[in-house]
């Protein structure tokens, strides 16, 4: 989907359930910290705006988004959380640092879905540029911080779907 002048922040499709019951998880990377700032300060606020509690949001930064696996391997194994949310930035650069990097990161993210059995969000922001990065979080594309919340709401919803 082109993000070209829309806000990729808007929700679409069914109701955002509502969140006071569950204990979320956010791991955030320190690389790029004006972008994953933002982007932390997204989610925090949407998880807020739908119901959860601020105390039942643990926050963990990570050096880097390579780190963001372990930090939320953290997460899952030494709090209660019900879901956690993975926040960074990897902008392309001229090696391909780049590709190793977000491919590790989507594969972790994923193999950590399946280990844990409850849902790791993959809110990293993989853009060519620093002005890419800032439209996407909390600018002209919304804030990638807010649909990662929104997505960890909504599989919680899925999962509590299937077990009441």
């Amino acid at each position: 989907m082109s993000s070209v002048n829309k806000n990729l922040s808007q929700n679409e499709g069914s109701a955002v359930p509502n969140a006071k019951a569950f204990k979320f998880g956010i791991v955030v990377s320190e690389w790029n910290f004006e972008v994953t700032n933002a982007l932390k300060e997204g989610a925090v606020n949407t998880l807020v705006t739908n119901g959860a509690l601020s105390e039942n949001i643990i926050c963990k930064e990570v050096p880097g988004s390579f780190e963001l696996t372990l930090g939320a391997q953290y997460l899952a194994e030494f709090t209660e959380v019900d879901a956690i949310i993975c926040l960074g930035c990897v902008i392309q650069g001229e090696t391909r640092h780049f590709d190793f990097i977000c491919d590790a990161v989507a594969k972790g993210i994923t193999d950590l879905n399946m280990k844990y059995n409850l849902p790791v969000i993959f809110g990293v922001l993989t853009p060519q540029n620093q002005q890419q990065a800032i439209d996407r979080a909390g600018g002209k594309h919304g804030n990638k911080g807010d649909e990662a919340a929104v997505t960890a709401i909504k599989m919680l919803g899925l999962r509590n779907s299937f077990v009441q």
